[in-house]
């Protein structure tokens, strides 16, 4: 007889749509190839925030730490600020997944990278405002993808309901 299980089932998650954006970064600091694998740094440059639930501006400060595996998968590590219109200062952070195929980490040493590169992300969100209070609360995910000719970055980003 099989284990029985006494796992509660919560209920399919919902998505609400908080904001989107994009943001410049600079061209790839190479680090070098690692055991990981190659060490990129990039950093924010200027960015925008338009939503439902949040409008501003990315600071020129933070970046990603990237690192891309000899499978092709980029491995995420961004951090950044966020200031709202208002000027609440929102600082971000977060993982996530890059899909540069199955020849992404030969092309990138290369030195051609694919021109656009698929992005899915788990932000999270922190401030001390009070009218932005509620995110401080949020588990996030997101869409995106990176334009690698123009070095711009683009985002959906959705609350976990």
């Amino acid at each position: 007889m099989p284990p029985t299980s006494t796992a509660k089932f919560h209920g399919e998650p919902s998505l609400e749509h908080i904001f989107s954006y994009w943001a410049t970064v600079t061209p790839p600091e190479v680090i070098g190839p690692l055991a990981e694998g190659i060490r990129v740094n990039v950093y924010v440059t200027a960015g925008e925030i338009h939503g439902p639930k949040l409008r501003g501006r990315f600071r020129p400060v933070g970046g990603d730490w990237l690192t891309i595996r000899p499978d092709g998968i980029g491995i995420l590590d961004v951090r950044g600020t966020i200031e709202s219109e208002d000027g609440a200062l929102i600082y971000t952070t977060y993982g996530g997944v890059a899909e540069l195929g199955p020849d992404g980490y030969a092309k990138f040493v290369a030195g051609t990278p694919p021109p656009t590169v698929q992005l899915r992300i788990v932000p999270r969100y922190y401030t001390g405002h009070p009218d932005y209070l509620w995110l401080n609360r949020l588990q996030c995910v997101g869409t995106g993808e990176v334009d690698m000719t123009k070095m711009r970055v683009t985002y959906d980003i959705y609350a976990m309901r």
